[in-house]
């Protein structure tokens, strides 16, 4: 293209230029799972939501899945995978950990201890309040939790106190509430305050809203299925590659993450967004470390 070509069109250029950005916002926003609700922090520092656990799905057991993950940086990259043993087997890196902690080596237990697999849980839920995003409210949707709030889910259906009455978190009709409440202590997000409102029916629906919430429920099944987990063979591969070669390694204290791993069988589960991070050990998100990996 000549100069004085180059200048003719100039504008026409940047109004394609603009539109090539629509396009990749618009592509980068749909790679996220838009099945999956996340809470966020206000302008203050906290975020506040009222979601409701919903009752397990058509034809399934229990109202959670239960997934063990690891996501930790080697030389080679960083190693983001679901573990093995969620489902009962051997797991490459939980073999080699077992290894490092029996050597007796107290440098080998660090690396042990950041190797280590974390645990999430997710559960289908009914968004009463989300003041950030008032478009969630009355709408189902995936929550991906840690350790910290299934214990208050314990709490609430086996309370430690005899005044205290048991109650079935998960229930259409006898079940409570859930209000999040998240405050950030140095730096890490804290849900020590989140609790159950009182017992009562969700929304004082009837029972014939109550079906139309249950129909849009999403499976759970899918997320311990064996097509969601890479083979032993491949996870060894995979983690010989982490722990042998030769990459830079990000500053870690500068990284600031929320882990997300959902079913490889879903539409594109990796949302790329803000990351932030959380007090739970048992449960940061993957997205920022998949970027990084898919980058390597």
């Amino acid at each position: 293209m000549s100069f004085a070509t180059l200048k003719k069109n100039s504008n026409s250029s940047f109004e394609k230029l603009t539109r090539e950005l629509e396009k990749v916002a618009s592509t980068e926003k749909s790679t996220g799972d838009d099945r999956l609700w996340k809470p966020e922090l206000d302008k203050s520092g906290n975020g506040y939501a009222v979601i409701r656990f919903l009752p397990p799905p058509e034809g399934e057991e229990l109202p959670w899945a239960k997934v063990f993950s690891h996501a930790f940086q080697g030389p080679g990259g960083w190693y983001i995978e679901n573990s093995l043993t969620t489902i009962g087997k051997s797991d490459p890196v939980g073999d080699l950990n077992r290894k490092l902690w029996n050597s007796g080596r107290d440098s080998d237990k660090e690396i042990a201890r950041k190797q280590k697999r974390k645990l999430s849980y997710f559960s289908n839920i009914y968004v009463v309040r989300d003041s950030l995003h008032p478009e969630n409210e009355g709408r189902v949707f995936l929550f991906k939790y840690g350790k910290k709030i299934y214990d208050k889910i314990v709490a609430a259906m086996q309370p430690e106190f005899e005044d205290e009455k048991p109650i079935n978190p998960f229930d259409f009709w006898t079940g409570a509430d859930f209000k999040l409440k998240i405050r950030k202590l140095d730096g890490f997000w804290n849900y020590d305050k989140s609790e159950f409102a009182p017992q009562g029916t969700l929304g004082d629906f009837s029972d014939s809203e109550l079906e139309e919430v249950y129909s849009k429920t999403h499976s759970l099944v899918e997320f311990t299925a064996d097509s969601n987990f890479k083979t032993y063979e491949e996870l060894d591969k995979r983690l010989g590659t982490v722990l042998a070669a030769k990459k830079t390694v990000v500053d870690m204290e500068t990284v600031e993450a929320e882990e997300e791993l959902v079913p490889v069988a879903s539409a594109p589960v990796r949302e790329e967004v803000k990351p932030k991070p959380s007090t739970d050990d048992e449960s940061d998100t993957l997205s920022f470390f998949a970027n990084l990996a898919e980058n390597d």
